[in-house]
């Protein structure tokens, strides 16, 4: 998992795609939210939002 992370920090550094930092948080951050409110009694307001 962390050899995953690392190769994706190594093509941005290497290559100069900083714009794709952006994309890649917002993505980590609604995949931990699906995540972690799936067993949850707010899983059906979190679902209506998308």
């Amino acid at each position: 998992m962390v050899s995953m992370f690392q190769d994706v920090w190594n093509f941005l550094r290497e290559r100069k795609k900083w714009w794709l930092m952006p994309i890649i948080i917002g993505l980590l951050i609604l995949g931990t939210l699906i995540f972690v409110e799936t067993g949850s009694a707010l899983a059906p307001f979190i679902y209506t939002i998308f």
